[in-house]
Formats: C-alpha cells, sequence, structure tokens
C-alpha cells in the first residue's frame, strides 16, 4: 500500500515537471550508472543499452508510466536515492532506449489512458494466473525474454507469499502452473525482440514536427462535446508549452496553459490547467495526429476523449452533434484543420445554408430526406473526407456507456477522495438490413434503482449515493461506518444506472451496471 501511495504521487512527475527539468540536467546513462549500479551489475552480453548496459535492467522495455513504476519500487522497497528531477530525466532516457513500438501498445492504451471502467478480455489462464490481483494491461505493457518473466514470477511469490493461498490459487499448484505454463506464454505473447520495436527504432520521428498549431474536437461523459486549438511550442529536448482555447458546444470555455514531453517518439504526456483545474493528456502522436484522454489529476475518472491535427493538414476530426433524424432538419458542425471548400453529406441529405466558416468549424443547417439511407455515413469538406453523420428514423435502442462502472465512496475526513460515476445515453438505429448503428449521444433522464433483491434489502438506492438526473453524474456517499445501515456498514452498494431519452413522444430506456465501492488506496501508473 506504501508502495502504491508513493506511486500515485509521483506519477504526473513524467509530465508535469517535465518544463522544469533543468538545462543542465545530468545525462540519462550517467544517472543510470550512478543510481542503478549499486544493485544492478553491467552485463556486456545484454542487447540493448550501450555503454556499460545493467544486468536484467537491459532485458525489459516498457512505456514511460512502466520505468515510473519501476523506478519508484526501488526507492520504496529498497531504499534508492533520486531526486525528482533526475528521476524524470531517467523515465525519459529508458522509454526512449527501451519502449514499446505503437502497434505494441495497441488494444491496451485504455490503462495508460486511465479509463478504469474498460472490462478487458485476455486467456482465461492469463486472466486467472495474472489479473486477478491487476489489470492485465500492465503485463501486456512490457516486454522481457523468456528468463524474465520467469524471474518476475520469482519476485511476485518473494515480495507476496501469500499469493498462493489466495482465491484461483489456493485450488491449484500456482508457482508451478506460473513457471511451466504462464511464463512460456507470456514470452511468446511479449518477447524482448521484436521486429515491430528495431522497425520503428529506424522511422521515429523528430519531436520537433509536433510543434505549431492544432485543431482539436473532444467529447466529455455528462459534459458533451467541445472543440478548439492547441498551440504547441517547443522547449527543447522533446518538451513543449502548451496554450488551449476552446469551447464546449453548450459555449463554456475549456481554457489553459501547461507543459508536455514526449517519450520514444509519439508517446505525449502533458500537464495542463483547464479553468483552472490540473489536467493530464495521455496521447499517441502518430500519423499526423494526437489522439487519447484528458482527465483531470485529481479525478481520473473526469475525463474526455481528444483527437488533434495539425492546422495545415486538411483533416475532418468529427461532426457535432453527430446525427439527423430522415426527414427533418438539424444544425451540426464539421470540426477540422484547413477546410476549405463547400460542406457534403452524400445522397439523400441537403445542405440548406452554411451558417458559418473557418480553417477549423463548418457549422451547416441540414436536411436529410424521409427515404435517406439510414446509417453511419463519411461526410466531406471539398477534398476532405472523414467523420461520421448517422441518418435514423427512429431509436431502437439506448445503450448506458459504460454499461459496467466503478464509483468509490470517500471523504468524510478521509485521505481518499470520492471517484464519482459518469454516464452518457448512446442512441442507437437499425438499418434497412436489420443490423445496429450508432446513432450517438443523446440528453437522458437519469436514475439509479437496487441491481438485486439484495440490494433493495439494504437499500443502496437510499445510501449510496445521488445520481444527477440531468447530466448522468453520480456522486457516491460518504466514507465510513454509517450507524443508520444494518450493522453500521458503509456506504456501498449494487445499482442499476438507468437513461430514459424521450425522443418523438416515445421514452426509450437504457440500463447499465455500478458498483460503489470502497476507497480506492492504489492507484499505481498503469492499474
Amino acid at each position: 500500500m506504501r508502495l502504491r501511495r508513493f506511486l500515485s504521487a509521483c506519477a504526473l512527475t513524467l509530465a508535469a515537471g517535465a518544463a522544469a527539468s533543468s538545462a543542465l540536467a545530468k545525462d540519462g546513462l550517467t544517472i543510470l550508472n550512478a543510481t542503478c549500479k549499486v544493485c544492478h551489475l553491467p552485463d556486456e552480453k545484454a542487447p540493448l543499452t550501450a555503454n556499460k548496459p545493467l544486468f536484467r535492467i537491459s532485458y525489459q522495455r516498457k512505456t514511460p508510466e512502466g520505468w515510473l513504476a519501476s523506478i519508484g519500487r526501488m526507492q520504496v522497497m529498497y531504499g534508492v536515492k533520486i531526486s525528482d528531477e533526475d528521476r524524470r530525466d531517467l523515465v525519459k532516457y529508458l522509454a526512449d532506449l527501451q519502449g514499446l513500438a505503437p502497434s505494441e501498445t495497441e488494444g491496451v492504451r485504455y490503462a495508460l489512458e486511465r479509463r478504469l471502467n474498460t472490462v478487458e478480455q485476455f486467456d482465461p489462464k492469463l486472466t486467472e494466473m495474472c489479473a486477478r490481483c491487476h489489470s492485465g494491461a500492465r503485463f501486456a505493457l512490457q516486454r522481457r525474454p523468456e528468463g524474465e518473466w520467469a524471474r518476475l514470477v520469482h519476485f511476485h511469490l518473494g515480495r507476496w507469499p501469500s499469493l498462493e493461498y489466495q482465491a484461483l490459487a489456493r485450488d491449484r499448484d500456482w508457482f508451478d502452473l506460473a513457471l511451466k505454463e504462464v511464463v512460456p506464454q507470456l514470452a511468446k505473447n511479449y518477447p524482448l525482440d521484436n521486429r515491430a520495436w528495431s522497425d520503428w527504432q529506424k522511422q521515429r520521428p523528430q519531436a520537433a514536427s509536433l510543434a505549431g498549431d492544432w485543431s482539436f474536437s473532444g467529447h466529455m461523459p455528462t459534459k458533451g462535446d467541445l472543440a478548439g486549438t492547441m498551440s504547441v511550442a517547443s522547449s527543447g529536448n522533446d518538451r513543449f508549452k502548451l496554450s488551449v482555447k476552446g469551447r464546449y458546444a453548450d459555449g463554456s470555455p475549456f481554457v489553459g496553459e501547461g507543459s508536455a514531453v514526449l517519450y520514444n517518439g509519439y508517446e505525449w504526456r502533458g500537464s495542463v490547467k483547464i479553468n483552472g483545474v490540473a489536467m493530464r493528456q495521455v496521447f499517441a502522436a502518430l500519423n499526423g495526429e494526437m489522439r487519447g484522454r484528458m482527465f483531470e489529476k485529481a479525478y481520473d475518472e473526469r475525463g474526455l476523449d481528444f483527437v488533434a491535427a495539425p492546422k495545415n493538414v486538411a483533416r475532418i476530426l468529427s461532426v457535432q452533434p453527430g446525427y439527423v433524424k430522415a426527414g427533418e432538419e438539424a444544425e451540426v458542425s464539421i470540426i477540422g484543420s484547413s477546410l476549405q471548400g463547400a460542406p457534403s453529406f452524400g445522397e439523400g441529405v441537403k445542405v440548406l445554408a452554411v451558417t458559418a466558416q473557418t480553417p477549423e468549424r463548418v457549422t451547416v443547417k441540414i436536411k436529410a430526406e424521409a427515404g435517406a439511407k439510414l446509417g453511419p455515413r463519411e461526410v466531406g469538406v471539398g477534398a476532405s473526407k472523414g467523420g461520421n453523420l448517422a441518418v435514423y428514423r427512429e431509436i431502437a435502442e439506448v445503450k448506458v456507456v459504460p454499461a459496467f462502472a466503478v464509483a468509490r465512496i470517500g471523504g468524510n475526513g478521509g485521505a481518499a477522495s470520492k471517484m464519482q460515476g459518469r454516464f452518457d445515453a448512446e442512441a442507437w438505429g437499425r438499418g434497412a438490413d436489420g443490423k445496429p448503428y450508432r446513432i450517438g449521444v443523446f440528453p437522458a433522464k437519469w436514475s439509479v434503482e437496487p441491481f438485486d433483491e439484495r440490494a433493495k434489502e439494504d437499500q443502496d438506492v437510499k445510501f449510496a449515493g445521488l445520481m444527477d438526473e440531468a447530466s448522468g453524474q453520480f456522486m457516491p456517499g460518504d466514507a465510513g461506518p454509517n450507524p443508520q445501515r444494518r450493522m453500521s456498514a458503509n456506504n456501498v452498494g449494487n445499482l442499476k444506472v438507468v437513461a430514459t431519452v424521450n425522443e418523438a413522444g416515445r421514452a426509450h430506456k437504457g440500463e447499465g451496471h455500478m458498483i460503489v465501492a470502497a476507497q480506492r488506496w492504489n492507484n499505481p501508473p498503469i492499474p
């Protein structure tokens, strides 16, 4: 627990302190040798690090968060002394030298982006043997040879000897299975040597290419769509100064400044204050765009999806709102960069008027014919194509997103803050072929109900927290014993989340599931 708290406290050092790093900071290899060589002996046969590589360190590849967690563990468990500035520089050095190729992070970036309501899908054996204690993404976001995976198993059992007596371990020979079956599987799925990594090192772009103005589009659950401009100025050594200026669809501002650092040619980590609130940026800067998530530093559940493109590159990022009903009119905005020319929405959708146009936003009044083809369609502005506009006739289904979520009690004088639940109501339609398609996020009336009979008996709706019926934001109850509950239990609960969308005089209901759990004491860089 002490380790996890420490890692949570220092997690932003790879971003927040980027701009503060001194121009006279020691070279990463110098820090590595001075700080790590006491315990990690040099290994001249190591395949990666040049200039006296260090045993074990040289046989691992990780994300910036992975290396940060390793250094933090050395500090807490073994008393390693290292300044915050040197730790930042060492993370940068290791993530650049022994990182992951973009393709090696595909499918598991949710952990880096703190999408903590993601329901993972891994091989059952890896789920039972490894991902029952931490996310599967944690092992999927590192690379080791078979011998190093075996050492990791030994480390686990040596550090946490009660592991073999826990659920899904005491019913089997965990240690034997881990060494004989799991280690070979990990080495095969996540090997140290990989063509993708060697190719990426050869083609890794220069960070300076990211300087300039970017147009961005985003969406924050409970708040809505947003768009704007992010200005990026290089401050040397893969570090940047940022200025953000945007607004939500309701007109409220999204404005602030900050700094960022680029790791391994594409891993963008930023720290900005938006409207006075400290936020983190975790983006992949690839193929001429930045894509990922921004979230509050103190409350990572409060975040938004983000995509941006350089202003000098013609690209469509999104359509806001992204739907129109067949036979009706709507006003939509096409968000992008270097947008020039006439907007188009395909056959059956007529442009009635262009009410405003800039290179970053084209606002259009449109009408969909009654017989227009249903489903999503690509839109255009001049020669640029992209985005999606969904044409629908009626809502077939409403889905609560996320379908499963965890909120957490907190506050009430304790060290842990409350962790909110945040939801969107997604409307879905059916095409002429009967296949479902996503229409978009609709306004809804929100409520919670007991998930099962036990939740009803325990009055979880009464005690677990309050749902804002207009926004879909759930605020959990206070931490600590509650004398009003049976046996003075705390305010945890098992709830059904209900979204009611009223459209054309009809009420469409969608349901999700939310566990209101106890406080989150462990908050490492990778969950």
